[in-house]
């Protein structure tokens, strides 16, 4: 198959996902919003123009033209005027009007039979419930993504069967013919190392993993020790001399680290000229959890330093910097990472796959931690909201006054309106710079 229709492969199969996940994300509010009897009267996936749509009982179901996002709608989102119990305005000033067009719209299917019904009557836990049930939903997503692709597909794992040896010795930066007299060659190569054998021993320690073998060369620059080796079947024992050279420091990324500065970060241990064989290594039930947390926590790093990180897109953008690969992207940015997975025919086709669920698992944690940023219309907004009723109403209490009832949301809208002008040109410089100045992710 050709590398141009398996991009648009890993393109579709991850804009279904996201499709997928935005609709679960709904039913996560729609679920809870019906179990407390709250009247919904729109479950939609998209924005604009309806393109589908069916009513099924009270609620109409649909899909619409814009693909960027849904909504449930339910009745009484926002409590009506409280001096005379309308929905009409009270006054002309503009954030005033504001609250009150919503109060109109929330209030302008309820009829006499759904006095109970309304959304914010619910108390205040039902609320919060309601609200939180779109990204306990993603969250619920992404574990069982994390589950498949740990458990199912496998994680990459370095075994110690040589991948290949590296014939000369090659300082940062340099390349060297390796038939020019200007080739040094490797300890590996030297000591007549060949790609397929499994490494058993070192130094006469039995070798159990990629990782130790590792720690064990570094720690031996300039000393003879003895290897040995399975090769077709039978045992082969000979001597290397790690040599002391500069290799790449690694972060907790997998990419090299840099300073403060910049600057690209090496250190001089001992080096033999191997590289090790990888395979996809099923793991336990145990490590899904812990990797799910992990994902979680990189996630709000983003999201918690969201504005410098958008500063660090928009500098990189219109100028010569490049892009942090840990930083935000779009939905373009995505489909366009997705597309480069699937057409690396160099790669295994069930690393591809597991790479592609291991992508929709990351997007699902980012959409649980981005919405709940305690802004509306984000749904951390209307947890917020609903914990200031909460709270309100416990102090009137415990100071012996009235209960001061529903805390009107819908004052907050001029915020809201601000926040969404912000996100939308968010968005816009996202995909901006992911045709630009894509990240790359892979060297």
């Amino acid at each position: 198959m050709s590398p141009v229709i398996l991009f648009i492969l890993g393109v579709v199969f991850v804009a279904i996902g996201i499709a997928v996940s935005i609709a679960l994300h709904e039913v996560g509010h729609l679920v809870p919003a019906k179990l407390f009897k709250v009247r919904v009267t729109k479950y939609m996936i998209g924005f604009g123009p309806t393109l589908w749509s069916r009513r099924k009982g009270e609620t109409e179901y649909g899909v619409k033209a814009i693909p960027l996002g849904g909504y449930v709608s339910m009745i009484g989102m926002y409590p009506p005027n409280k001096d005379d119990g309308s929905v009409r305005p009270s006054s002309t000033g503009m954030f005033q009007t504001l609250a009150t067009e919503a109060r109109s719209m929330a209030h302008e299917e309820v009829g006499p039979e759904d006095g109970n019904r309304v959304f914010y009557r619910l108390p205040v836990w039902k609320k919060i419930i309601v609200m939180l049930g779109g990204p306990a939903m993603n969250l619920l997503i992404g574990v069982v993504l994390t589950a498949v692709l740990l458990m199912g597909f496998g994680v990459a794992t370095a075994t110690t069967t040589i991948s290949d040896v590296s014939k000369c010795q090659v300082a940062a930066g340099e390349t060297v013919d390796p038939d020019s007299p200007d080739c040094r060659l490797t300890p590996a190569a030297a000591a007549g190392l060949l790609p397929n054998d499994v490494v058993t021993a070192f130094d006469g320690k039995a070798v159990t993993g990629w990782d130790q073998l590792t720690e064990w060369i570094r720690a031996s620059a300039g000393r003879e020790v003895s290897i040995t080796v399975q090769r077709d079947g039978a045992p082969v024992t000979t001597t290397v001399t790690p040599v002391l050279s500069a290799r790449p420091v690694v972060g907790v990324d997998g990419r090299q680290a840099k300073d403060d500065a910049g600057t690209l970060l090496y250190q001089d241990v001992g080096f033999l000229g191997i590289g090790a064989k990888t395979e996809l290594v099923a793991q336990p039930a145990s490590s899904v959890l812990p990797m799910a947390g992990e994902n979680i926590r990189q996630v709000a790093g983003v999201v918690f330093n969201l504005p410098a990180r958008v500063v660090g897109v928009a500098k990189a953008a219109f100028s010569e910097e490049e892009r942090d690969p840990n930083g935000p992207i779009s939905v373009v940015g995505v489909g366009r990472v997705a597309g480069e997975v699937a057409a690396m025919e160099e790669v295994p086709l069930q690393s591809r796959l597991g790479a592609l669920v291991g992508l929709l698992a990351g997007l699902n944690f980012a959409l649980a931690v981005f919405n709940l940023i305690p802004l509306l219309p984000l749904d951390g907004g209307h947890v917020a909201g609903a914990l200031y009723e909460g709270a309100r109403r416990r102090v009137a209490k415990l100071f012996g006054k009235p209960d001061p009832g529903a805390f009107d949301i819908a004052k907050l809208l001029p915020v809201t309106y601000v926040v969404a002008a912000l996100l939308m040109g968010m968005s816009a410089l996202l995909i901006y710079a992911d045709i630009v100045k894509p990240v790359n992710l892979f060297g």
